[in-house]
């Protein structure tokens, strides 16, 4: 049973707020309990792209299951995920709290049967929160051939062009309802430093050189939908007065590669986990959070056999254009 958290505390973490205790038990392996639910007629038009290999998911699905899945789930402490945790030494701070990001991660890749070799060693999932400017920049990295989450890169980002009224206003309906207004306002930084920062978190892992292009070295980031890298970044840029880093000129969006593999068109995250069986951890619209669930689709994605392959490219010389790269994705 989860212990109660006082309200002093909430400040320090994601807050957790499930629907049910369902996420608390062990992930089965019944063919029974996850099995895809009956496809409608409606969701059979779409085939594979022409840069897929037909490679068919079984039936019933593949779950992969979670080492520890027994134990009692923690939310991350959002000051050490920006390496500002000051308690590392308080054991009280350290049971109530998750310093470990693949701690729900962690899949038993020995009873999986399915997996194909990539033609990326690391996938970046990304989901960006912040509808007027970009409030939070999430990376979970992903090994493509162990499924293990090798790092993660999270930072809280302050507005540019907002005054402090309104910054306070923002962030209050954004994160007061999960109670980490305060993190924010004590960890925010602004969008170029977050990206410096970025920057030499990707040269730190070897997925990044300025001085060959700038472009990713065997990775590609992954998201649930077009918005983060083909509206909001770019918006970010002209908001923060800079030119658009040519890491984020192509990416992989989720729901393409899941309406080509599954033959199913999925509307979001949620969907996504419904019709796949994996609980929601921790709180929805909380990037840090969200990021973690879209890893677990693309975990789930991976262990039944899908290729996970770049969706969406923009040129290079005009930037402003982006080539979808699916025939049939969504719109």
């Amino acid at each position: 049973m989860a212990f109660p958290i006082p309200r002093a505390t909430l400040s320090w973490v994601s807050s957790f707020r499930p629907s049910s205790l369902s996420h608390l038990l062990p992930i089965s392996l019944s063919p029974q309990t996850h099995s895809l639910p009956p496809m409608r007629a409606s969701h059979l038009f779409a085939s594979l792209s022409t840069t897929t290999t037909a490679h068919e998911p079984p039936f019933p699905p593949t779950v992969p299951s979670y080492k520890g899945s027994n134990n009692r789930w923690k939310p991350m402490c959002l000051y050490y995920t920006q390496g500002k945790c000051t308690k590392m030494d308080d054991a009280f701070h350290l049971e109530k709290f998750n310093h470990d990001c693949s701690r729900d991660l962690e899949v038993n890749i020995a009873e999986l049967k399915h997996i194909r070799s990539q033609n990326l060693d690391f996938f970046l999932v990304l989901d960006l929160e912040g509808k007027v400017e970009i409030l939070e920049f999430p990376v979970l990295m992903i090994n493509a051939k162990t499924l293990d989450v090798m790092d993660f890169f999270h930072r809280f980002v302050r507005p540019s062009e907002m005054s402090e009224q309104r910054i306070n206003e923002y962030i209050e309906g954004k994160y007061g309802k999960f109670g980490v207004d305060r993190v924010w306002h004590d960890t925010a930084i602004p969008f170029k430093e977050v990206l410096h920062q970025f920057e030499v978190w990707l040269a730190q892992h070897h997925l990044w050189e300025k001085e060959l292009g700038g472009h990713l070295n065997q990775a590609a980031f992954v998201t649930c939908g077009n918005w983060d890298l083909k509206t909001k970044v770019p918006q970010q840029c002209k908001v923060s007065n800079m030119k658009l880093p040519p890491y984020f000129l192509e990416w992989i969006n989720l729901k393409d590669v899941y309406l080509n593999f599954y033959k199913r068109r999925a509307t979001g995250m949620m969907t996504m986990m419904k019709e796949l069986c994996i609980p929601s951890l921790g709180s929805h619209h909380l990037g840090i959070d969200d990021t973690k669930n879209i890893a677990r689709v693309l975990q789930h994605m991976l262990a039944d056999g899908a290729l996970i392959q770049i969706t969406a490219r923009r040129n290079s010389d005009s930037p402003e254009n982006v080539e979808f790269l699916f025939k049939n994705r969504i719109r």
